[in-house]
């Protein structure tokens, strides 16, 4: 329909920082102080990701092809330590997957979480304006069309300008995770749901009608968001209620699906349709022990940051009287 301009991957990418600048940004207005905010923000990263990434190292052995020892291997020793730090995503190592068709990545889904993180921080600078709607609402309306405009009108040139950290995806992914947080402030889910079924309708149209125009840019910045949310919001029977049995499986499908379908073509070489349906099962099933063993667990610990933060305010005070 796009004539070649644009794949689900390109959409499902930006949906997913739509939902995420919403659920931040109410994460940050619930957040007691800033410690509690980014002590969430970790538990909610980290955890899964260590285990994802020490997993990935032990089993590669299984698989190394190299001239070189495994455990010998640079790329070996420097691929928790740089994927852990996040700006300094490290995707190969050399004599694994080298003959697949794609054989630059182990973890080609990687690439996001910095650009994820970072707006993690830039949301944390409204901390102190949280709940404040009538400061908050220019000035997040503001960016949102600073960062439209560069991402429409200005699209190649933002693209040849030198950033201190990332790259020009920053704009790109921020346009949306920005009307995701403009979103939540103005609290599209008080509206009633026949309002958010008429607004996902239009939305939907104008996408759809756009997808094969050179304007299809603009409908995206402007549409998806609304349809990414109004979509979210409105209960499906049978689907609403999925995570209640088999908990949150977003952030293990997002970590484990790509390794997975490298593994499944370095051994199998399935064709497209057999690789989406195996790599979405097994990933699954991976995502469903990340939830239960360490995610869920992990979280039970969220509280710690809001009483860390109150213990300090305490010490605080106390040392100054």
């Amino acid at each position: 329909m796009s004539h070649g301009q644009y794949s689900f991957s390109w959409i499902s990418v930006r949906g997913f920082f739509v939902i995420s600048g919403y659920l931040i940004f109410q994460s940050l207005q619930r957040s007691g102080n800033l410690l509690d905010y980014y002590w969430k923000r970790v538990l909610r990263l980290y955890p899964a990701l260590i285990v994802m990434l020490v997993l990935t190292i032990v089993l590669g052995q299984l698989i190394y092809a190299g001239d070189i020892p495994y455990w010998k291997n640079e790329a070996v020793k420097t691929y928790f330590t740089n994927n852990l730090g996040l700006y300094r995503i490290q995707y190969a190592i050399p004599g694994i997957f080298d003959h697949n068709p794609y054989p630059f990545a182990i973890n080609g889904s990687l690439w996001t979480i910095a650009f994820e993180f970072t707006m993690y921080i830039a949301v944390s600078a409204f901390f102190f304006i949280k709940n404040k709607r009538n400061l908050l609402i220019p000035i997040l309306a503001g960016i949102y069309l600073i960062l439209a405009k560069l991402d429409t009108v200005n699209f190649e040139e933002i693209q040849k300008w030198s950033y201190p950290i990332l790259d020009w995806y920053l704009i790109e992914l921020g346009v949306y995770f920005a009307a995701g947080s403009l979103l939540a402030v103005l609290k599209l889910e008080r509206l009633p749901r026949a309002y958010l079924n008429g607004i996902l309708i239009f939305s939907l149209g104008i996408f759809i009608y756009m997808t094969s125009r050179p304007g299809f840019l603009y409908a995206s910045v402007s549409m998806l968001p609304l349809i990414v949310l109004c979509a979210s919001l409105s209960p499906v029977k049978g689907l609403s209620t999925i995570t209640t049995y088999v908990g949150d499986l977003s952030y293990g499908l997002y970590i484990y699906g790509f390794p997975i379908q490298q593994t499944l073509v370095y051994f199998f070489k399935p064709d497209v349709h057999t690789l989406i349906i195996s790599s979405v099962l097994v990933s699954a099933v991976l995502a469903y022990l990340s939830w239960h063993w360490i995610e869920k667990p992990a979280l039970k610990l969220k509280n710690l940051g809001k009483l860390m933060g109150k213990t300090k305010a305490v010490t605080k005070e106390t040392s100054v009287r």
